[in-house]
């Protein structure tokens, strides 16, 4: 066993001690409450780790804003990274394209379902790029960093170092449930685990059940054996909280189980995609087909892809995940559709970063700030929200010279106004994204 496996099961019990104990891990929640509303509604939230380079996600297609584009990106075969105005996929009735790979997209956006969230990142409160160059406090720290930025997305708390993530928060409000109200199809994440509840990592290809009494578990002796030891009391606080997590996934393998390695009637829709975030999108959409069976009626999935981390060869890199996660992310849509829920289930993006609008050598780009994301589903009240930045190295919104946008709408707004398109109150959102009242607003208006 690696140092790291030792860390992360110390880290598990740690966490575990604590829910059984009561105790706070970080922010403390409020009496906890059932979210409002009786209806199926799920949040997916979409991870790119690395940081996506925004500025070849979504371009500027009038004439005056590519040529601020391309002129500041560079051409192709020069070290530049400008993608050519005939490749983009154009948003009707805006002025923005998305990059080619994304194309499915653009199909979502003219059904009115897709959301552009332009220039969005960690703040702690609005900032202008005066008080950034003069106060050093003003900023969200450690600013460019992977895991830094990874987690003030995943927390929703922007200047704060806290192990709780606001999926987990939003399923701390709705208390107890046999299956967690969040669920990770890609390995343990601060996103899902809360202050008082934990989330549950599930695969997303194969079985869901512990491995070692057959192919049916159920039906073997040692397994009811094994079942009741995780109920058994014990003296030992880190033993008994481990064993009660363990018996809670237990249960939950019991429903989801059967879910997930059922071929599920949407699979058509992912034929031919063997990427890894089309497999977790197809989980996931197991899972929503058996929400009846799981019984839960609000759910939080986490899944991600990674590689966003383009210093070089940037061109060939993104178009080659984009063209996963274009694809992908229309057959989730569809297949929301397809099931009858569409106008229930919100899909959105988020990464560490946006990438620098200058060019780097190598073909990359480096580490920047606020970046362009989306968010999509049948509720979704499409178009472009926010601020588009000024395409100018060293320019107003470029808060060093390499196109480092200063964003103009933060994480914890993008975040709650998710928040209360699922059910949490606004009398909750504080508990959720603590810094939400240093801004103006917690609706950004995605929903009608």
């Amino acid at each position: 066993m690696s140092a790291h496996d030792l860390d992360t099961r110390r880290q598990f019990l740690r966490r575990a001690a604590a829910l059984v104990a009561g105790g706070p891990l970080a922010l403390q929640s409020s009496q906890a409450l059932p979210l409002a509303g009786s209806d199926y509604r799920a949040l997916v939230c979409v991870f790119l780790y690395g940081g996506n380079d925004s500025n070849n996600t979504v371009i500027p297609i009038d004439s005056a804003g590519y040529a601020a584009y391309a002129a500041a990106r560079g051409q192709i075969g020069a070290g530049g990274l400008a993608l050519q105005a005939s490749s983009l996929a154009p948003l009707p009735g805006s002025n923005l394209g998305l990059h080619p790979g994304l194309a499915p997209l653009a199909e979502i956006w003219k059904q009115g379902q897709l959301a552009v969230q332009t220039n969005v990142g960690p703040l702690l409160r609005p900032l202008t790029k005066a008080a950034y160059l003069a106060s050093v406090a003003a900023r969200p720290p450690s600013l460019f960093s992977h895991s830094d930025q990874q987690g003030q997305w995943q927390q929703g708390v922007s200047g704060l170092l806290v192990p709780s993530g606001w999926g987990g928060r939003i399923a701390d409000l709705q208390g107890h449930t046999a299956v967690p109200a969040v669920i990770s199809v890609s390995g343990n994440s601060t996103f899902i685990n809360g202050a008082t509840t934990a989330g549950l990592v599930v695969p997303a290809t194969g079985r869901f059940v512990v491995s070692g009494f057959g192919a049916n578990p159920a039906t073997n002796p040692l397994y009811g054996l094994f079942a009741r030891l995780m109920q058994a009391p014990n003296d030992n606080t880190q033993v008994h909280a481990a064993a009660n997590v363990m018996d809670q996934a237990l249960q939950a393998s019991g429903v989801l189980d059967p879910a997930l390695s059922a071929s599920g009637s949407t699979a058509g829709l992912f034929a031919g995609q063997t990427s890894s975030i089309a497999q977790q999108l197809l989980a996931v959409a197991k899972m929503v087909e058996a929400r009846q069976t799981i019984g839960v009626a609000r759910q939080v999935f986490f899944v991600a892809i990674g590689g966003y981390d383009t210093h070089n060869n940037q061109l060939a890199q993104q178009a080659s995940l984009f063209g996963q996660l274009g694809p992908a992310l229309k057959a989730f849509h569809d297949a929301m559709q397809q099931l009858g829920v569409g106008p229930q289930v919100t899909t959105f993006t988020a990464s560490d970063f946006a990438r620098t609008l200058k060019p780097a050598s190598g073909g990359g780009s480096d580490h920047a700030w606020g970046s362009h994301h989306f968010v999509l589903g049948g509720a979704v009240r499409g178009g472009i929200y926010g601020q588009m930045p000024q395409l100018v190295l060293g320019g107003p919104d470029d808060v060093a010279s390499e196109g480092r946008w200063l964003p103009t709408t933060s994480v914890e707004q993008m975040g709650a106004t998710l928040a209360r398109w699922f059910g949490v109150a606004a009398s909750d959102l504080p508990t959720v994204f603590p810094h939400i009242g240093n801004f103006a607003s917690s609706n950004l208006g995605y929903f009608g």
